[in-house]
């Protein structure tokens, strides 16, 4: 039996992000859960239009998506809390730059994604950004096989109605694999 609950989104538990832009020359952070996938080399990120990192992505048309650990889950909830504006953020994190130049990234997350804009859809109270990601920058102990070990980042996920931050399970089947099974 199904209940109704109404229309909400509970595409969750979502990866917690670190998006870094320079606003008026100075980086910037803030989290967002609100991250997708658009393909293999495009991201989009989702944010309040009102919130001070937007300005700093349009008027760079850059961004970068940080993928924190659980470990800075306190740092990360307060780049959530507070807001640029009034608090320096970056004071916060060790910043470095890639190819862009204009696209803060946080040394102290596992995996940094430097992106440029391609597109910008305007939504009721949201932005939503297009990136191209340009650069995709790891930690070496999070790397296995040339590629991350989503084990050894152990990101942050959140769940929106329940505001709980969750940690990351382990896999257990193969993708594109294990349907096999139900083409006999």
């Amino acid at each position: 039996m199904k209940e109704e609950i109404g229309a909400k989104n509970y595409l969750s538990p979502l990866p917690v992000t670190l998006v870094g832009a320079n606003v008026g020359g100075k980086p910037n952070y803030i989290a967002i859960a609100f991250v997708g996938a658009v393909d293999y080399s495009h991201v989009s990120i989702s944010s309040a239009r009102n919130h001070y990192t937007n300005a700093g992505i349009r008027e760079n048309g850059t961004f970068s998506v940080n993928i924190p650990g659980t470990d800075l889950v306190k740092e990360t909830d307060y780049c959530g809390m507070v807001s640029g504006k009034d608090t320096d953020k970056s004071a916060v994190f060790e910043t470095f730059y890639g190819e862009l130049k204009t696209a803060p990234m946080i040394a102290e997350c596992p995996v940094n994604l430097e992106c440029r804009v391609v597109q910008t859809l305007e939504m009721k109270i949201h932005e939503v950004f297009i990136g191209e990601i340009v650069k995709t920058y790891c930690n070496e102990e999070v790397l296995e096989n040339g590629g991350v070990d989503f084990a050894k980042v152990d990101p942050i996920l959140f769940v929106i109605y329940g505001k709980d931050y969750w940690s990351f399970g382990r896999p257990f089947a193969r993708g594109w694999n294990v349907g096999k099974e139900l083409m006999r």
